[in-house]
């Protein structure tokens, strides 16, 4: 929060000055429309960049040289994938961050017990995950926070304070709102664009060229590639001897 206030204090200074000069009719009012429009351009690029920690600081990754990973799914709970993704997880004996969306939920809350019952981890991915979120007020933030919450209550008797927002979109409402329900806002630090890419092979080289110690790695378990990925990387990880563990792990071991 304190670069997008430094940086509304540069934007608003150097914005007097140009109105200024143009009274002065020593620049075109051109100058005004291009800072505006190339201001606004940044910060569209600082919503959708969770590491500039420019709205709310983002646990992305941990500083370790531990060979500890964190595989994290987001968009479940879905019923033709997630019990796969479960049973990969137990054959590899590893442990994952399911953050889940409410109207999932909802509809599945026997497979959110399942995540649990397995020792797997939940964080809040929002209650609709609409397309229009990234727009919300602090009140409508609030309101896919907390029903979550309370679906993720009701369905496992455990809370979570994780949250990871929609598309990875931040927003000073956004901000505000985290800060009043005290969750902490998780990101990653290898995104597999499996809701892009259509090969496996192309989305695993991906995440594996990414591959360090304390990384976070996105998949989602609600996309027909899920799968082969997911197991590939586990083969890997299990050869090169990483021990796949929760983003609360992480967070406890920073």
């Amino acid at each position: 929060m304190i670069n997008f206030k430094l940086y509304v204090s540069f934007f608003s200074l150097f914005c007097c000055l140009i109105i200024v000069f143009i009274t002065l009719e020593l620049i075109s009012i051109w100058w005004l429309v291009l800072y505006l429009f190339f201001g606004f351009i940044i910060l569209g690029i600082a919503s959708l960049t969770m590491r500039w920690d420019w709205f709310t600081k983002a646990f992305i990754h941990l500083k370790t040289t531990k060979k500890v990973i964190a595989i994290t799914f987001d968009d479940g709970p879905n019923p033709e994938f997630t019990p796969q993704v479960l049973a990969l997880l137990k054959q590899y004996n590893a442990k994952a961050t399911f953050f889940c969306i409410g109207r999932q939920i909802e509809k599945h809350p026997d497979l959110l017990k399942a995540i649990t019952i397995d020792g797997h981890a939940i964080g809040n991915h929002s209650y609709s995950h609409s397309k229009t979120i990234g727009f919300s007020t602090k009140k409508s933030w609030l309101k896919e926070i907390e029903r979550t919450d309370a679906l993720i209550k009701q369905t496992t008797g455990r809370q979570t304070k994780l949250f990871r927002p929609p598309f990875g979109v931040t927003t000073p409402h956004l901000a505000s709102a985290l800060k009043t329900t005290n969750h902490t806002c998780v990101g990653w630090s290898n995104r597999s664009f499996d809701t892009f890419f259509k090969s496996p092979k192309t989305i695993s080289k991906r995440v594996l060229k990414r591959i360090k110690p304390g990384g976070i790695i996105l998949l989602h378990d609600n996309q027909v590639t899920c799968i082969p990925v997911l197991e590939h990387i586990l083969q890997v990880l299990q050869s090169e001897h990483y021990t796949l563990v929760t983003t609360n792990d992480l967070l406890h071991e920073k």
